[in-house]
């Protein structure tokens, strides 16, 4: 269990993707787009589709965290297995695999947005604490995805799992980002969307967590963190962050 004083936090960290980023809204674009040019695909639930594909998104990037696969290999390696699982019946599938990774690409670079709530948020913390990106990826590609959002400007510390050699939920990452900005874990909270990486990975580092669940699933310990379902009322995401809310855990 974290460490809380009860006091106000002099630093923020932030996941990335789906907690400043909306990585779901991109991805589900660019699989639509691809069921549109490969209407086969189509024979099978959209849902269906996307919890194959996210599960191999999820399953390739790790291999990209490890090292042993480039972001571009990886976006082949994503589509062969999601062909192998749904597109059998699709002609020349080499090339279909190509075209496929290269569209979502394409598709999911267009359709890149903000989290709703999480520009009025970091306008609202920026000044008051530190506010750190703690994320699971290559830091070329998180420090493009920032400046593309317009949110570089709010970051005072960026720590990238391929640059500190560690990976979230391994508790050192958050270490290093303490370091980084000089508190102890004490004073720090860790607001992030994937459970095990974020909450687990923040919490045995000693950091309290608030969750951030959009999609609404069951928490898998209400005991460990607070939960937001979203950025939004402004004023009562910034109780439980830096207020007396933040001091229980609970649903907001």
């Amino acid at each position: 269990m974290y460490n809380n004083r009860n006091l106000p936090p002099k630093a923020v960290f932030f996941d990335l993707d789906d907690t400043l980023f909306d990585h779901l809204h991109s991805t589900r674009q660019g699989l639509q787009t691809i069921c549109r040019a490969y209407p086969k695909l189509q024979q099978h639930p959209i849902d269906a589709l996307f919890a194959d594909y996210t599960r191999l998104l999820d399953e390739v990037h790790l291999r990209v965290l490890e090292g042993s696969l480039t972001i571009d290999e990886a976006r082949v390696e994503r589509f062969r297995r999601f062909f192998l699982l749904h597109g059998s019946d699709i002609e020349n599938i080499p090339t279909a695999i190509e075209h496929a990774a290269r569209l979502h690409r394409e598709t999911y670079q267009a359709n890149r947005q903000v989290v709703v709530g999480a520009v009025p948020l970091l306008e609202h913390l920026h000044g008051k604490v530190k506010i750190v990106v703690v994320t699971n990826n290559v830091v070329v590609e998180q420090i493009e995805k920032l400046r593309y959002l317009k949110l570089d400007h709010f970051i005072d510390e960026l720590v990238v799992s391929e640059e500190t050699g560690f990976i979230k939920p391994d508790p050192r990452i958050f270490q290093i980002a303490l370091q980084r900005v000089g508190y102890g874990a004490e004073e720090v909270v860790m607001i992030g969307d994937a459970w095990k990486a974020d909450i687990v990975g923040a919490t045995q580092a000693g950091i309290r967590a608030i969750w951030l669940n959009r999609t609404g699933i069951g928490c898998p310990d209400p005991e460990l963190a607070i939960e937001l379902r979203s950025f939004e009322p402004l004023e009562e995401v910034v109780d439980v962050i830096l207020g007396e809310v933040a001091s229980s855990t609970g649903t907001l």
